[in-house]
């Protein structure tokens, strides 16, 4: 579960669990199932449900920011960061 100020997001592998969860937090809190997300918070997420792999990104902010500040055509490098 991720919580920022008024939005939820729910992520696990068992549904039923999941859907219990929903059933809980609704008869708690007046909320709104929007179903499967793609975009979160200026995040987007991405699936590859035949691999079992959830991806997240934030490439249209980075985008946004190297615009901002005049660094949209540089060129992008490795970070030190073991995979």
């Amino acid at each position: 579960m991720v919580l920022y100020v008024d939005d939820i997001l729910l992520a696990n592998s068992d549904i039923g669990f999941l859907q219990e969860t929903k059933i809980f937090l609704m008869k708690i809190f007046e909320m709104k199932d929007l179903r499967e997300t793609s975009f979160w918070l200026g995040v987007k997420i991405l699936r590859d449900h035949s691999q079992g792999i959830l991806r997240l990104s934030q490439e249209s902010y980075i985008s946004k920011v190297l615009d901002k500040f005049g660094m949209k055509d540089s060129k992008p490098g490795d970070t030190p960061v073991a995979k």
